[in-house]
């Protein structure tokens, strides 16, 4: 009698745990699992039953109505770049523009205004004194990029007011922008152009002879203008440097004949061309010359 007891205790509460667990078993079986494809629709939440519809329903009108239509493009992108990966899918041509310009500043900088040539200028300048690091090479740039920017501010200036306005309200898109800028540049850089320089990039690129500078294409004017600009600064340079060359070779001179020849000639020229470079105010000179040589 005790076995067949504990038998029928065991039945029961079997029972009662098959009994507790329907419901939820139940309930799994009728949620559609999550298969991770994102044009496949879960439908509608099962928590009442009247929203599970006839069970005589066809497997072709099932499988259309969990398949989602495709997402329509928009129409236009607004202005905007579609790049896929990116949140939104989309980046404003502005930050692209802004991007390209900031990788493009040293060329820029070095190639298409005069700081190649003033910078050439103050390096032969320093070698001419005899200072090897006074002024220290940040100086030198430094001086150079301030005088930059105030030989193009009027060219910036155009450039703002001509194509950057324009851009920012909307009127014109950033290659347009891009293709005014390019008109202030080339009348800055025609008029210091060599026309040799010019004729030698002309025959190099194989293009036909243009009927003036202005129709000169861009290809040819900027190694043109840069090799313009090299050749301008050394022969400022060299010119700056006869002066102090002269003083070398007169007290060199003098040393040799008195029989100084354990003393170094640079000790005694170095402290007399300072002189001679600070009595004749030698930076107002040579700074005004130069922002002469651009008018």
């Amino acid at each position: 009698m005790s076995l067949r007891g504990t038998l029928t205790k065991v039945l029961i509460f079997t029972a009662v745990l098959l009994a507790c667990a329907a419901p939820a078993v139940a309930q799994e079986s009728l949620s559609v699992p999550d298969s991770g494809i994102p044009w496949i629709d879960r439908g509608p939440a099962l928590a009442e039953p009247a929203s599970l519809g006839p069970l005589s329903e066809s497997p072709s009108s099932s499988a259309a109505r969990s398949v989602a239509p495709p997402a329509s493009l928009p129409a236009s992108s607004g202005g905007f770049l579609q790049i896929p990966g990116t949140p939104g899918g989309a980046v404003p041509w502005s930050i692209v523009v802004m991007l390209t310009t900031l990788t493009l500043i040293p060329t820029i900088l070095i190639c298409m205004t005069p700081f190649a040539r003033l910078l050439i200028v103050f390096h032969f300048l320093r070698q001419a004194l005899g200072l090897q690091t006074t002024p220290t090479n940040q100086t030198l740039i430094g001086l150079s990029l301030i005088l930059t920017f105030f030989l193009m501010q009027p060219v910036g200036l155009k450039i703002y007011d001509d194509s950057i306005i324009p851009m920012q309200a909307g009127q014109i898109t950033a290659l347009q922008a891009l293709t005014r800028a390019e008109d202030p540049m080339r009348q800055f850089m025609v008029h210091f152009v060599r026309e040799k320089d010019v004729a030698l990039f002309i025959e190099l690129a194989k293009e036909p002879r243009p009927a003036s500078l202005n129709d000169v294409s861009m290809r040819v004017l900027l190694p043109s203008y840069i090799l313009s600009e090299l050749k301008a600064g050394f022969q400022i340079g060299t010119v700056l440097f006869l002066p102090f060359l002269i003083v070398d070779i007169v007290v060199a001179s003098i040393t040799t004949s008195v029989g100084m020849l354990q003393l170094p000639p640079v000790v005694i020229s170095t402290p007399l061309k300072l002189l001679l470079f600070l009595m004749v105010d030698g930076w107002h000179l040579l700074i005004g010359s130069l922002m002469r040589s651009f008018q």
